[in-house]
């Protein structure tokens, strides 16, 4: 039985490499839709459902936060640069794959100092990412060499999925912005044998973590009328957080973040659709961060956009948490979204 969001958070793509990601996309979507791409490799699915309907672009990013390799001391270790915004203190004493020219996997760790030879003044604060080093087991730069380590080389955390002690929490690596791709699919073949009154673009993005380049690109090929973002939030319901947004309470609707105030109208769409079909949903927000509906809601003429995002405990680390449920929940949602989004109503979004 195909588990998609177990072989989608296990594939490595940082941004500028979604390469594995996007040959999965476009394997999942042959036979469902007619797949294009725009200039920087984002892929673009597209449905008709009515050719003279209004378009609805639904993204998820196809990158995960990762590293790139720079260089390789003369003792073997590998020095790196972050693809994406990462917090020091969650990466000492992680491992991580390191994928070569030829697609094979090179496995290392971080190296962390044994706390016995920290100075008080090294206890105080957390490890300069620049000072960070990848040990891959080797006695010295040529052995590295060999292996067929480069500058340049993707470099992605190490994490199996596994089902948590309930099964409905699901421990995994790159679930921003796995979900968001997975979500695009099953959408898609939710509506293969349904009536939806419009075109329906079915995309994963690259380089949103860098940027929101490759929602750039593909919203100025698609040109929208209505942008969905499929993305990830914070879960607040770590030992004292805000409970803002909360693991198995349903699908966030983004009202803002950093890179978008949400569409009020569609909103209001949404939240209607949600509380007529007992779809659980929260209402969130972020004051940093964004997602592509960024790009998207300004693409050319412009579009009303919103973005759909599932809690994460541990987000931007290499052990992420999310819940079956809200995933399911986002499914449900974004299908109903574009069974109605008739021309019609999306005037009524826009222009009402």
């Amino acid at each position: 039985m195909r588990n998609i969001l177990k072989d989608m958070c296990m594939l490595n793509g940082i941004p500028g490499n979604e390469r594995e990601v996007r040959k999965y996309m476009t394997d999942q979507m042959q036979g469902k839709a007619e797949v294009s791409y725009d200039g920087l490799g984002s892929i673009i699915g597209l449905k008709v459902g009515n050719e003279k309907g209004p378009k609805i672009m639904v993204a998820g990013h196809m990158d995960e936060v990762g590293f790139i390799v720079t260089t390789i001391t003369d003792e073997g270790y590998i020095k790196f640069t972050p693809a994406g915004g990462w917090w020091g203190q969650v990466m000492l004493a992680q491992q991580l794959d390191i994928t070569t020219g030829k697609g094979e996997l090179i496995r290392g760790v971080i190296g962390a100092k044994a706390p016995h030879i920290l100075t008080a003044e090294e206890r105080a604060k957390p490890v300069d990412m620049k000072t960070m080093f990848l040990d891959v087991g080797v006695k010295d730069k040529e052995e590295a060499e060999k292996l067929g380590i480069k500058p340049g080389d993707m470099v992605t955390p190490y994490i199996e999925y596994k089902e948590l002690a309930n099964p409905k929490y699901l421990l995994g690596k790159a679930w921003d912005n796995r979900v968001g791709c997975a979500a695009a699919i099953e959408v898609l073949e939710n509506v293969q044998d349904k009536k939806h009154d419009n075109l329906l673009y079915a995309v994963g993005t690259v380089m949103e973590e860098v940027g929101l380049r490759g929602a750039t690109t593909s919203a100025h090929k698609i040109n929208p009328d209505i942008g969905i973002a499929l993305d990830t939030t914070i879960a607040y319901d770590f030992p004292g957080g805000s409970k803002n947004t909360v693991l198995g309470n349903g699908v966030g609707i983004m009202i803002k973040d950093g890179s978008m105030v949400g569409h009020k109208g569609l909103r209001d769409f949404t939240v209607a659709l949600c509380e007529e079909n007992d779809i659980k949903y929260q209402l969130t927000y972020l004051e940093r961060g964004g997602t592509d509906g960024g790009a998207m809601h300004m693409a050319l003429d412009g579009a009303p956009s919103i973005a759909l995002c599932l809690p994460v405990r541990y987000l931007h680390s290499h052990t992420s948490i999310v819940h079956k449920d809200d995933y399911e929940a986002m499914v449900k949602l974004v299908t109903l979204m574009v069974k109605k989004l008739d021309q019609n109503t999306v005037d009524k979004i826009t222009f009402g």
